[in-house]
């Protein structure tokens, strides 16, 4: 490897610090250091640092590593855009299900990235799209979930969905998860929805607070395509949200289709700890 993108929560002291040392110590190795705009103005830069805009931090870099929690990593892997650059998520933030690396593990495993040896667990996106009378006015590839939610102020809403153009039904209720495996651990858990290992390729569709008592989670094929249509009648305030970062309002009759994205997130696995144990860790599993 030759290039190492840095990402970081550029408003933490902590990371700042980290993103430094981190430059730094690429420049000894004579690693070309490629650091996003936003974190390059707040750093010493070596003289083989580059910056770059953030949509580029990806192009010709061969490992992308995230400095922060959970958010600042979803960010970076929506920027990547089409690349499939391994990434090695430091968390450096609270709960951390998808930054595994301590930071005690951060320099060995940069070391064993520079040497080629790691292993990846490839993680599925979905590509979210907004109809609009007929046109695409939105779209968008995630790694955690789309959600379409009301207003604080509004009712609830109906969602008119279908799964392979198949009618599932019209769910009413506060909003509508869908989610990748690696988000089934984010909004959708809190929602009740099912925790599904990252190995596994499906989608979950998880209603908030449904009406009716009766609709729970659903699982579907890793293929399939969701319809979900806005049909509740009345000028309300409705938003989807895409991985709890953009958000787009909603009005009457739009249409958001979401389908399995051709890429992925390649995630650097941790080898001091398995998935199993980051649930047990975070979600205090045994613990009274």
């Amino acid at each position: 490897m030759k290039k190492v993108a840095i990402f970081a929560k550029v408003h933490d002291p902590r990371c700042l610090g980290v993103a430094q040392q981190l430059t730094e110590w690429l420049a000894q190795r004579g690693v070309t250091a490629k650091v996003e705009d936003h974190l390059s103005k707040r750093l010493r830069r070596p003289s083989q640092t580059q910056t770059v805009e953030s949509s580029e931090i990806a192009q010709d870099a061969d490992l992308i590593v995230v400095l922060g929690g959970d958010g600042t990593l979803i960010a970076a892997s929506r920027m990547m855009g089409e690349a499939e650059v391994p990434i090695l998520a430091v968390n450096l933030g609270s709960l951390g299900f998808l930054t595994e690396i301590t930071l005690d593990e951060l320099y060995p495993s940069v070391e064993r990235c520079l040497a080629d040896d790691y292993e990846v667990s490839e993680r599925m996106m979905l590509l979210a799209m907004v109809e609009r009378e007929g046109e695409v006015i939105e779209k968008h590839r995630v790694l955690n979930d789309v959600v379409i939610n009301k207003g604080a102020l509004a009712r609830i809403i109906d969602m008119e969905t279908s799964v392979d153009s198949h009618y599932l039904t019209t769910f009413k209720a506060d909003g509508l998860i869908v989610s990748t495996p690696t988000g089934s651990t984010g909004y959708s858990l809190s929602a009740n929805g099912p925790i599904i290992h990252p190995a596994l390729e499906c989608i979950s569709i998880t209603p908030i607070c449904p009406h009716t008592l009766t609709n729970r989670p659903l699982v579907v094929a890793k293929d399939a395509d969701i319809d979900i249509k806005l049909v509740s009648g009345i000028d309300e305030a409705v938003f989807l949200t895409l991985d709890g970062q953009v958000g787009v309002k909603l009005v009457n009759g739009d249409l958001v289709k979401i389908r399995r994205s051709g890429h992925v997130t390649r995630l650097i696995q941790s080898r001091s700890k398995d998935y199993f144990e980051v649930l047990r860790t975070k979600l205090k599993w045994g613990e009274r």
